[in-house]
């Protein structure tokens, strides 16, 4: 709790009027940009499975709450200390299997307890207009797709199983492919928009995101391009000397090899 307090207190000394020109210029608009980078390097460290660089992310991060939780009680809001305090009081508030008499079977029940107690914390707060209100706007397309589908299953608006969702993908390309055939680029970039939300729904119903089988998908064509790089530099010969389907050929022996690894 030391250094908790070492990093408060330069917090404030940072923000005061002998502190830094740049940190007393800064504001929650201004920090917004910060917060989300900041989660995408732990997240990064973690799956480059890196932990000194997950140790210092993790304090870049905490940084970010310290930060906004300053700002916030120079305005006379809130501290760090409340904020403290909302996620404990919150944590035993949905753990009453540990923290009080509630009973339960596995981490099944563990979640529907947490569901129910969460929707009773929400029906004490104003109503919203509706159910999608409560999905964050400024989630990555992708996540915030997933996280429509998710609200929108809980009342029953889904699709039983998956290949009716893959009906409805292959559908969304078809129109798609019909504004590119007439041109329509403004209605085409709109069916471009479901194709990606259909897709999102059939992750959704694979249990995972979409999101993260787009960055795993990143990650396999930056490690097969780099196989065709490498061959390119073995051939002597720069990029544009080859051909697309010589190009191409060197990308089918690099995916077999892996196929062949794996």
């Amino acid at each position: 709790m030391s250094e908790i307090s070492r990093l408060l207190e330069i917090m404030r000394t940072l923000r005061s009027e002998e502190g830094c020109p740049w940190d007393r210029e800064q504001s929650l608009e201004s920090l917004r940009p910060y917060a989300v980078e900041e989660v995408y390097e732990v997240i990064d460290a973690i799956d480059r499975e890196d932990v000194e660089d997950h140790c210092e992310e993790l304090g870049d991060l905490l940084l970010q709450v310290v930060f906004q939780a300053q700002l916030r009680d120079e305005e006379g809001a809130f501290g760090f200390e409340e904020v403290a305090k909302s996620i404990c009081d919150k944590l035993v508030r949905r753990h009453p299997h540990v923290f009080g008499d509630v009973e339960v079977a596995g981490s099944d029940e563990v979640l529907v307890n947490w569901n129910a107690i969460k929707e009773t914390e929400k029906a004490h707060r104003q109503a919203a207009e509706s159910l999608l209100d409560s999905v964050p706007a400024s989630f990555p397309a992708l996540l915030k797709a997933h996280e429509l589908q998710k609200k929108a299953a809980k009342v029953g608006f889904d699709w039983p199983e998956v290949v009716m969702v893959l009906d409805k993908v292959e559908e969304e390309v078809r129109e798609l492919r019909e504004a590119i055939s007439r041109e329509d680029t403004p209605h085409a970039v709109e069916e471009l928009g479901d194709v990606l939300f259909a897709l999102a729904n059939v992750g959704r119903h694979l249990g995972c995101t979409a999101e993260q089988a787009l960055q795993d998908g990143n990650q396999k064509f930056m490690r097969r391009f780099k196989g065709v790089e490498k061959r390119v530099a073995d051939s002597g010969k720069a990029f544009v000397d080859h051909t697309l389907a010589e190009l191409d050929a060197m990308w089918d022996e690099v995916k077999g090899e892996e196929r062949s690894e794996g």
